[in-house]
């Protein structure tokens, strides 16, 4: 079974905070790269929990969400923290074309909102981070597919 984690959000600051949490236990470990997949409907938190990551790795500046960009690149030596977002995306394709291989290396950090529009071309995910809506509250779900995501998730328990 696999190892997971569920808990309430009860605001933006949880979900920041979460986010900068998950910083936090990869920066304990001695890991070389992380792969997240965030789900969620639309406004559930994705880009939020995201936002808490990157600035608890040292951004300073705005995180804002790669809709239209696809990706959003964050060099925060020794890490290179990527933001995707494929809802755009019409055909899996159209990533080989952006050279999506090159982004999955040793030290980044790759969080990807609509993961599947893009199945075939990604790596396998280290984590899975479902959020959904329970009234005014997220609900989070974390659930570790690869060894690497159960390291980090028993850091978060």
């Amino acid at each position: 079974m696999a190892l997971s984690l569920s808990k309430a959000l009860r605001d933006e600051q949880q979900t920041v905070a979460f986010g900068a949490t998950l910083a936090a236990a990869l920066q304990t470990l001695d890991l070389q790269s992380l792969v997240v997949f965030l789900h969620g409907d639309l406004g559930a938190g994705k880009t939020t929990l995201t936002r808490g990551f990157v600035q608890a790795m040292g951004h300073n500046g705005n995180v804002k969400s790669p809709t239209y960009t696809l990706v959003e690149p964050y060099e925060l030596p020794p890490w290179h923290i990527y933001h995707f977002d494929l809802y755009r995306l019409a055909d899996p394709e159209e990533l080989e074309y952006m050279g999506i291989r090159d982004y999955f290396l040793q030290k980044s950090c790759c969080f990807v909102e609509w993961s599947e529009k893009g199945a075939g071309l990604l790596p396998p995910e280290d984590l899975i981070i479902d959020l959904s809506y329970n009234g005014h509250e997220r609900l989070i779900n974390v659930t570790a597919n690869t060894s690497v995501g159960e390291l980090i998730l028993k850091q978060l328990t």
